[in-house]
């Protein structure tokens, strides 16, 4: 096996020596240093001959040189301040950032505060129906409006609860010794179904009920809230009166509460069969 020559064979040809680009690169240094030697004796002439133009162009160069290192360090100086002041804004807003993230996760993980007692007894009727169709609107029912007044045939507030179905919601401001009784009772059962065509019926009072008036209620699938189921919805520790609830449908005619209540008197026609009047 033959040996391979150091620095290789290009075709099997040693490498020539380029005599041209050798004697060219020797000319051109030659022509550097006889240029650069002679503008060197021509500016040494020139300062013997004008000393005073010599120093003062000397003088001009240097100052030139060292404005333009003093330029350079400013800029790299200026660069570096930049880039710190960046750094820092940028430290600042992601500072910020993982404050206001903690800030959320806090308040995510703190329960939102319960709302202040309301002394619903102290209101007058008007207003009493004016604050319950507004529990409604804040759980959930936004067209809750008033609809009391003469001839309102025991509906005072009326509203869509959020599964779509139609509520309508008698108030009672009465004290705490004056009861909602079965007679009251039987008026909005005679109307709430047959005439509003509710699929949820409510009564809500700042007074308690009667034993008979809840019986009735349960037959006829009204819901009552007494002053403490009304404290705690307003409050907000129970939930509204139509969560968790179906349409019920109302009891029919000949129950029980027919031969033990008083007949009473309905300002509307009762309703087909299956109503409560």
């Amino acid at each position: 096996m033959g040996i391979r020559a150091r620095g290789g064979m290009r075709n099997g040809r040693r490498p020539e020596f380029d005599v041209r680009r050798t004697a060219f690169g020797f000319v051109l240094a030659g022509i550097l240093l006889a240029g650069g030697g002679l503008a060197l004796r021509t500016a040494l002439h020139s300062a013997e001959r004008h000393p005073v133009a010599a120093v003062v162009l000397t003088v001009l160069l240097v100052a030139g040189t060292v404005a333009l290192l003093r330029r350079r360090r400013s800029r790299r100086r200026a660069a570096r301040a930049a880039t710190v002041v960046v750094e820092t804004a940028y430290d600042v807003v992601d500072a910020a950032l993982e404050e206001q993230a903690e800030a959320a996760a806090v308040q995510a993980t703190e329960p939102l505060p319960r709302p202040l007692p309301v002394d619903y007894a102290a209101m007058d009727p008007y207003e009493f129906e004016e604050a319950v169709a507004g529990l409604c609107r804040r759980d959930g029912c936004p067209d809750a409006e008033v609809v009391g007044g003469a001839g309102d045939l025991g509906a005072d507030v009326v509203a869509t609860t959020p599964d779509g179905r139609r509520m309508v919601v008698q108030c009672k401001r009465y004290t705490a010794d004056n009861k909602v009784g079965s007679q009251d009772l039987q008026r909005f059962g005679g109307t709430c179904y047959a005439v509003h065509e509710a699929d949820v019926a409510v009564v809500v009072s700042t007074g308690d009920f009667t034993g008979p008036a809840l019986e009735y209620a349960e037959q006829c699938g009204i819901l009552c809230l007494g002053p403490d189921e009304l404290g705690a919805w307003s409050e907000g520790a129970a939930p509204p009166p139509w969560h968790g609830t179906a349409a019920v449908e109302p009891a029919v005619e000949g129950s029980a509460f027919e031969d033990e209540l008083p007949e009473a008197p309905l300002s509307a026609p009762s309703g087909p069969a299956g109503s409560c009047a």
